[in-house]
């Protein structure tokens, strides 16, 4: 294919600049959104890797400065957070880039949020309209760019944040989190590992899967999560076998965008298991949707099948929500997935604390069928 058609810019859901070596308009970006000092905001496996120093690079060309603050674990917590707010204010900063997977943006978005803000974290916990105790002209601009597909953060209104106190994955929302500009350069995901891209893959597609499954009503979520879908099943295997396709790069980035757009819609019990298990065993987050997907998808079927039958064929499944099912399962093989927590490392974990943390997790409400004590248990058995 042509790469050139891989090109555009979008403004659905916020600026996007979207294509290949498009990393060089680093600087424009900071100006669109009014940064004049920003902080480059990572995590540590990336902090020394040339795609970051290329980045600091052109931050310093432009008169930027090349500040970093890299100080973020796998899952961010609020440790991580307290010392990207002191490196912020120390440094006189205007604004963030949020650079990196899911954990450098989520991190980075909230430094941002975080640092113009007097109240704690917590009370910004997207429950109700907690997200209005904030003060939103405090919020500083922020640049997103993404180097995995997956979470899809970098067009999030949310981060999610691990509390060590009590090993609780939350989610803090604020509308204005939403990054001003995006910066979606297939070309930084080159690097990434077979088992990372599938990871961060199957991410997108569990965002997906869950918005389409979601009784919400969001017409235009539910069509973005469809097209989703499709984009995951077509090139999530090409990306994987071959790091450096650059086309499948492409369109795994926009499947990791839609996802995260989707899911406006609401998400359910894939991730109301995955937050809890992550949060308490150090679990990769999109690793850990995907074990979890086939149990959820079976259990939802009463609510779900109908929906799934209409769209199966479309995406090129045989055999309607069935054939859906045993294609996740192959899919999940064929990509190097275990079939059960225990091989990521969960072993004995304690079930009646995940049951408790599952059921006050957000995404619970977006499940099509409601969840309870019994039937979590019955599920977190299944993927245990």
């Amino acid at each position: 294919m042509n790469m050139t058609l891989l090109f555009g810019n979008w403004s659905y859901p916020t600026a996007i600049k979207f294509g290949a070596g498009r990393i060089k308009e680093l600087a424009e970006a900071c100006a669109q959104a009014g940064i004049t000092r920003p902080l480059l905001v990572t995590d540590r496996g990336l902090a020394k890797l040339p795609i970051t120093q290329t980045a600091l690079d052109m931050m310093e060309g432009a008169r930027l400065g090349r500040a970093i603050f890299s100080d973020v674990a796998p899952n961010p917590n609020e440790i991580n957070l307290t010392a990207g707010v002191a490196a912020y204010q120390d440094g006189g900063h205007d604004g963030v880039v949020a650079f990196g997977g899911g954990s450098g943006l989520d991190l980075g978005k909230m430094v941002a949020f975080m640092a113009g803000q007097t109240r704690p974290l917590w009370d910004f916990e997207d429950i109700g309209d907690w997200w209005m105790r904030a003060d939103a002209d405090a919020i500083a601009p922020i640049v997103a760019i993404p180097t995995t597909a997956g979470t899809g953060s970098e067009v999030g209104r949310a981060s999610v944040i691990t509390n060590t106190q009590t090993h609780e994955k939350k989610i803090i929302f604020h509308p204005k989190v939403l990054p001003s500009v995006v910066i979606c350069d297939p070309e930084l995901t080159v690097g990434m590992p077979p088992a990372i891209t599938a990871g961060t893959g199957l991410d997108a597609f569990a965002h997906c899967v869950e918005a389409f499954s979601s009784p919400h009503y969001h017409p235009m979520s539910q069509g973005i999560a469809i097209e989703g879908m499709r984009l995951v099943v077509e090139f999530l295997p090409r990306a994987y076998s071959d790091g450096t396709d650059i086309e499948a790069r492409a369109h795994m980035m926009s499947a990791a965008m839609m996802g995260s757009t989707a899911f406006q819609k609401g998400l359910g019990a894939i991730h109301a298991l995955s937050h809890p298990l992550g949060a308490m065993h150090k679990t990769h987050h999109g690793t850990t949707n995907a074990v979890c997907m086939p149990a959820v998808l079976r259990f939802n079927r009463p609510a779900i099948q109908e929906r799934f039958d209409r769209v199966a064929s479309y995406l090129g499944i045989d055999g309607g929500f069935d054939g859906f099912c045993a294609f996740v399962d192959e899919f999940n093989t064929a990509l190097g997935i275990p079939k059960r927590m225990s091989d990521l490392g969960v072993h004995n974990p304690d079930i009646d604390r995940l049951i408790t943390s599952a059921l006050k997790d957000p995404s619970c409400g977006g499940n099509p069928i409601p969840l309870t004590k019994q039937n979590t248990r019955t599920l977190f058995e299944a993927v245990l």
